[in-house]
C-alpha cells in the first residue's frame, strides 16, 4: 500500500514518541469539541465576552478554549455552565 506524506510524518513521529498517535487523537477531539461548543454559544447569541463574564474569567481564556487549546476540566465545566449545556463526553 502506498503511503503519503502524512503517513510518513506519523510513522517518523511515532517512532520518536510512541504516544504521538494518542496525542494527535486527543488534539483532534479537543478541536471538534471546541467547534461544537462555539456553535452552541453562537446559537444562544452569547459573545465570548459575555461567556467570560459568566465564568468570572477573561475573554482570552474563552478564546483559547474555543480554539481547541489544552484546557483543564474545571475550565471546560465552567464554560459549559456559562453557555447552558452539559459537558460533552467522548
Amino acid at each position: 500500500m502506498a503511503t503519503d506524506f502524512l503517513d510518513e510524518i506519523e510513522a517518523e513521529r511515532t517512532a520518536a514518541n510512541p504516544r504521538f498517535p494518542r496525542l494527535v487523537a486527543e488534539a483532534m477531539w479537543r478541536r471538534k469539541l471546541a467547534r461544537k461548543l462555539v456553535a452552541i454559544r453562537e446559537r444562544r447569541q452569547l459573545t465570548q465576552t459575555a461567556v467570560a463574564a459568566r465564568m468570572k474569567t477573561s475573554a482570552s481564556v474563552v478564546s483559547k478554549l474555543e480554539a481547541g487549546g489544552d484546557v483543564k476540566m474545571p475550565t471546560l465545566q465552567r464554560y459549559c455552565a456559562a453557555i447552558g449545556t452539559a459537558v460533552p463526553l467522548r
